[in-house]
């Protein structure tokens, strides 16, 4: 017999993969431009130029060794560059050991996770949130502890102090935000920081960034590494430069952070111990050639905008991200979010009730489809809200 813990979740999976199988099987039927599938955030861009090039170099001048084992932190030369990059974006001098590169995002807060928590202790997730948080927490023994955020899903530092304990550990913040799109702002993360520093023992803010490169309407995301002292990043290339597939990332320690020493060594030492080893060779060095690249962000405004004005045009109710890959819907009124998702699914529209982040009485839709995709939604976007009164 498996693990009695893992009954309950193969039972209850994913409803982002639920309903992205459920796209494809629609589409056998329908036809690929009669689906409307914003359920899962995969993007559909190619990456940059940069990123193709510096394959092609490493393919056509290979060297001795460029597939072999290397630091369990990564290359000392990709760390060097990721290093520098931000703490020129900070104002401040990075060290290379502050730096393991990882398989990706979800490796590399498992990677903190695994370094930061004893059993029992317990991690404060701000709703919504992207829910794979609550299995990386437990699968090193924490507690996860929800906290709500503000009307307008901004944290609210009086409500996560409330919820502070002698066993919390750590809180992670995600800006951009999955699902709702909104940026924190600079203000905001100070007095987060303020709050922490004033308790009687180090609060760790893990702050995971897939999406800090894109933001929307000349925005910029703040340097979160000049606003909280405790801080542990987790990134991801897969939405930057959409290389999803290919599992790169990496994990950096705020050299102010009080535990600095300590843990830059158990996350190096965990994401050796928990099966990854190294991240990939090749990949270290591509993204260390295509470091400043990104992908095409004005295509991905574009979409947000159009699919925007579908959902509002059509009566709905809608959050307007100011990054991210996500539009964040009002349920109507008198639905609970899976009849409303049921009756979007009757007109090919799949999108994931709020539910899945934690955050009921929404949907998410992800606008990182095709334009042609999104433009075609539009008559069934107006077919739901006649059917539900609202045009």
């Amino acid at each position: 017999m498996i693990a009695s813990r893992m009954i309950p979740k193969i039972r209850s999976g994913s409803a982002i993969r639920k309903m992205f199988e459920e796209g494809n099987r629609l589409k056998k039927i329908y036809g690929d431009d009669k689906v409307y599938d914003f359920s899962l955030g995969n993007p559909d861009l190619e990456p940059p130029k940069e990123v193709s090039d510096a394959l092609k170099e490493l393919a056509d001048n290979p060297t001795p060794g460029m597939h072999g084992y290397m630091s369990n932190s990564g290359y000392e030369s990709t760390r060097a560059a990721i290093a520098k990059k931000r703490g020129d974006e900070a104002g401040m001098e990075i060290d290379p050991g502050a730096v393991c590169m990882t398989v990706g995002a979800a490796c590399a807060m498992n990677d903190v996770l695994h370094s930061l928590l004893d059993e029992g202790d317990e991690v404060i997730v701000l709703c919504p949130y992207f829910m794979e948080y609550n299995s990386y927490i437990e699968n090193h023994g924490g507690k996860v502890v929800r906290v709500n955020t503000s009307d307008d899903f901004m944290p609210d530092i009086k409500a996560i102090e409330a919820a502070i304990t002698d066993r919390t550990k750590a809180i992670i913040i995600n800006s951009p935000n999955n699902p709702s799109g909104v940026v924190y702002p600079a203000e905001l993360l100070s007095s987060l920081n303020d709050m922490l520093k004033s308790k009687d023992h180090v609060i760790h803010v893990i702050s995971d960034e897939p999406y800090i490169d894109l933001v929307y309407d000349g925005m910029t995301v703040p340097p979160v590494l000049d606003y909280i002292d405790n801080l542990v990043i987790c990134f991801s290339w897969s939405k930057s430069l959409s290389l999803p597939g290919e599992r790169i990332g990496y994990t950096l320690v705020s050299p102010k952070n009080e535990d600095y020493e300590d843990l830059t060594q158990a996350i190096v030492y965990s994401h050796r111990t928990l099966g990854s080893v190294n991240a990939p060779a090749i990949w270290q060095k591509v993204v260390e050639k295509s470091l400043y690249a990104k992908v095409d962000v004005a295509n991905y405004e574009k979409r947000r905008d159009l699919l925007y004005s579908n959902i509002v045009d059509a009566g709905f109710t809608a959050v307007k991200p100011n990054g991210a890959l996500y539009i964040f819907m009002k349920t109507p009124d008198g639905l609970t979010d899976e009849e409303f998702q049921d009756i979007c699914h009757d007109y090919n529209i799949l999108l994931v009730p709020g539910k899945s982040f934690s955050g009921e009485g929404y949907c998410r839709l992800a606008f990182c489809v095709s334009e042609t995709t999104i433009r075609n939604s539009r008559e069934a976007f107006f077919a739901v809200g006649k059917k539900l009164g609202l045009n």
